[in-house]
């Protein structure tokens, strides 16, 4: 869906996509924003899709907040509202390969690129391959009519002759190479379950995003990256529709467990006028006393689960909240944590919160993944009965037991496979689903 140009004074920016996952595109984005960042130029982060742990590499590396961007589950509105944040430059990294979206074949990078009109960088892992990589690129550049590929970078590039073999060969077939990243093995985006490890767990994060930046430097195009920049073409929009407040001051888990929380969302509470306030159920850490709202979104409780049965501070605070009639949200991780126990991946039993009537393992691994759409059950503080969400799955837990009322009816991207999921027992809700924007 292309809109007219209404935008004056825009930033400027550009698309790093890949053909799929795992091709370097987050570490090429944050070493470039590092990059960019030395030579004093401020340069806003975004991401593409439901992702929560690639943004924190982008932040650190830019200095400044990365925000999502979700073609299938964001409204144009909220995209243009979001868009309109970045300051004088941004850079946008795409999700998985950049044709690939949600199971309804829309959502992708390439659907978000057509939209605002904006350039494709290509992040081509070459491991493995020398002239091919060529022809990878130039299908790509070719497969649709409304995307614009601008050139590519090449990552794990393992010598200079494997660079020429590369270089050569994409510009006999017109494909203009930006920039080569060398393979180095000191550069590595460690992985577990649901992506990397986060960006706020790596204490050598600092020097990760120096080198990574020193490596590129050293083979990176960016005069002519500045010269290909483009703004984004966007429509009139009033104001996006908004995720409502939980409360008039909400306290919200942060730290290592609990870090999968959207930038828009919170910000959304705060323009609301929402007080926010964070707390760390890993450091013992309870709500404070005269918050009238909790969220707990997701994370890796499950890592920490012994852990955190033992902070009966946090335990008894969530509890006491919910006996002073304090809404509680729990989201994925923040859900299992408000049930009765979770299993952790060695069998073991913890107790939790005991609020809702749920019992989560993570002893029995099974993938739920994908994006959902969402109308609420009956009236509450996310709003009334039917109101219109949409979202998106991501964990490997499964159910042991899960008893009381339903909070949401949900489909998957395609309108299929109906469910009613999550439960609500007076304030306190929560599903595995993470919310996004309003349908």
């Amino acid at each position: 869906m292309a809109r007219p140009s209404t935008m004056t004074s825009s930033p400027r920016g550009w698309i790093l996509a890949a053909p799929s996952s795992n091709s370097g595109k987050t570490l090429v984005s944050a070493a470039l924003l590092r990059l960019l960042a030395r030579e004093g130029e401020a340069v806003t982060p975004y991401k593409v899709g439901p992702d929560y742990i690639d943004p924190g590499f982008l932040s650190a590396a830019a200095g400044s907040d990365c925000y999502n961007l979700d073609p299938w589950a964001m409204s144009p509105g909220r995209l243009d509202d979001l868009i309109a944040r970045a300051g004088q430059a941004f850079l946008i990294e795409g999700v998985m390969g950049l044709f690939d979206g949600a199971v309804s074949g829309d959502g992708s990078t390439a659907d978000l690129a057509a939209d605002l009109q904006l350039p494709i960088i290509l992040v081509i892992s070459t491991k493995g391959q020398g002239a091919s990589v060529a022809a990878l690129a130039q299908g790509f550049a070719n497969f649709r009519a409304d995307v614009s590929v601008a050139g590519v970078i090449l990552t794990q590039v393992a010598s200079p002759r494997h660079r020429k073999l590369l270089v050569d060969a994409c510009q006999a077939a017109g494909i203009r190479v930006f920039g080569v990243l060398a393979t180095d093995q000191a550069l590595t985006l460690r992985a577990r379950h649901l992506g990397l490890v986060q960006a706020s767990e790596r204490q050598d994060l600092d020097q990760l995003l120096e080198q990574a930046a020193d490596v590129l430097a050293r083979d990176i195009d960016l005069a002519g990256l500045r010269d290909i920049a483009a703004a984004p073409k966007a429509g009139p929009s009033g104001p996006a529709p908004t995720i409502p407040p939980l409360g008039q001051k909400i306290a919200v888990a942060r730290d290592v467990a609990f870090g999968f929380s959207y930038p828009h969302v919170l910000d959304d509470w705060r323009a609301a006028g929402a007080e926010i306030e964070f707390f760390s159920p890993l450091r013992d850490q309870a709500p404070a006393g005269d918050v009238d709202a909790v969220y707990l979104p997701g994370g890796y409780p499950e890592l920490h689960a012994a852990q955190l049965a033992a902070n009966h501070t946090f335990l008894a605070g969530l509890r006491t909240a919910a006996g002073n009639g304090a809404v509680i949200l729990g989201e994925c991780g923040g859900y299992m944590v408000l049930g009765q126990g979770v299993v952790d991946g060695n069998g073991a039993l913890h107790a939790m919160a005991g609020l809702l009537n749920l019992e989560t393992t993570f002893a029995d691994r099974k993938l739920h993944l994908g994006y959902r759409q969402m109308s609420l059950l009956a009236d509450g503080p996310l709003g009334g009965r039917q109101g219109r969400y949409r979202g998106h799955e991501f964990h490997y837990a499964s159910i042991l037991r899960e008893d009381g009322d339903r909070l949401f009816a949900i489909q998957d991207a395609l309108g299929e496979q109906a469910v009613q999921v999550g439960l609500r027992a007076g304030g306190v809700m929560g599903s595995f689903i993470h919310l996004i924007d309003i349908a």
